[in-house]
Order: C-alpha cells, then structure tokens, then sequence
C-alpha cells in the first residue's frame, strides 16, 4: 500500500452475508482497488471468520489487499494482510507482534496531528484521517479539513488515508490535498457497485490530472 497515485481502499457494509461475495467480486472487476476492509460488528470471532473466508478468496485472486477491521486476532485467524486499529483498539506494537512484519497495520488518527505522528512513530504502514464529510455509515465526531493531508503529505513519506462520507462527488480536493487512498463505503455499496468503483476512479483520475 505504498503506491505513489491515489487508490481506492473499499470498507465493506456491515452486512456482508448473503450475496456480497458476487458484490465484492463485481466491484474488484471494476477498477483498480488497493485494499479491502472487512468491518461487521456484534458478531463472535467464529461467525466473522466464517463471513470473511470467502472474501478473503475474492481479494486474493485479485491481488487486492484484505485488511480486518479492529481485531488482531481474527486477522491473525484469517491470515489477513493486515489491520486497521482505532484508537481503542491496541497497539501497532502488538499488532506488529502477532502478526508479523510484513502485515499492514492502519491506525484510525481523526483530525489529531498528534495522534498520526504517534502512529508514524509506532511503526505503523499507514494513518487514516476523517472525517472529511458527514458519512451514513457511522456517526461523524471528528471532522478534519484536506489541509490536513496537505500537511502529513508535505512531512512524512508514511501514506495517509482519507475516510468520511467520500464519494465521486467531493472527492477531488482530498486527491489534490495529497490523500494516498480514499476509504469508501457508502459511495460503492449504497448503489451499484461497478459503476460506483469506475466513478471513484474517474474522479481520482480527474482530480490528480
């Protein structure tokens, strides 16, 4: 996840059951995509394990990153590439730990300078900023400005990702601002999925000229 060009990190609906495995597939086969976020909440290890696997497959055959949402220990169970952790959620050093060195490990850093240089410092492989707009996904209480970016982008060659209700409409100035990759969900899941992935794209694309 260290590209040079803004990419696509896709967060998975917390509903990921019933037919998402062909959604996944089709909004791989869309565009490129760097990464795969599996986020469910209020369901134990065993069920969460057994919704991911098949997502895991999808991701793999696509060479597309699958990054686990708050647990280190499913994404250990999984063999995941990775981890996003929020700020609750342990530390990289643990992540690190049971995981291994070559796993990507994300930290949730809100609007806080402070936060991400911690990160940084912690040795994690990426920070995620937001959010930059209201999002239907979860409640919104930190809200950060795309100067933001500009000045983590300017500093530290560590990517950084942008998240918050993002979508092809009002993602140009965080692509300009110098945002690595754009966590969505709602902009790709909330319609069709292709046509939402080919838009992002098209926006990205359009945005970094």
């Amino acid at each position: 996840m260290t590209e040079p060009a803004c990419q696509l990190y896709l967060i998975s609906p917390l509903d990921v059951g019933g037919m998402f495995p062909d959604r996944l597939a089709r909004a791989l086969d869309a565009g490129p995509v760097a990464a795969f976020q599996f986020r469910v909440k209020n369901v134990d290890e065993h069920e969460a394990a057994r919704l991911a696997e098949p997502l895991l497959r999808i991701c793999a055959d696509r060479e597309v990153a699958f990054i686990v949402n708050d647990s280190i220990a499913l994404a250990k169970r999984l063999g995941a590439d990775g981890v996003h952790l929020g700020q609750d959620d342990g530390s990289v050093a643990d992540a690190r730990a049971r995981l291994g060195k070559a796993a990507q490990i994300g930290v949730t850093c809100h609007d806080s300078r402070h936060l991400a240089m911690e990160a940084g410092e912690a040795g994690a492989d990426y920070v995620a900023f937001g959010a930059f707009f209201p999002s239907s996904t979860k409640d919104t209480k930190h809200v950060a400005e795309p100067e933001l970016l500009s000045w983590w982008s300017r500093l530290f060659e560590l990517p950084c990702v942008a998240i918050g209700g993002i979508t092809a409409a009002n993602c140009a100035p965080l692509v300009t601002a110098g945002a690595d990759f754009l966590a969505v969900s709602n902009a790709v899941w909330g319609g069709d999925e292709a046509e939402g992935v080919r838009a992002l794209n098209a926006a990205i694309a359009g945005a970094a000229g």
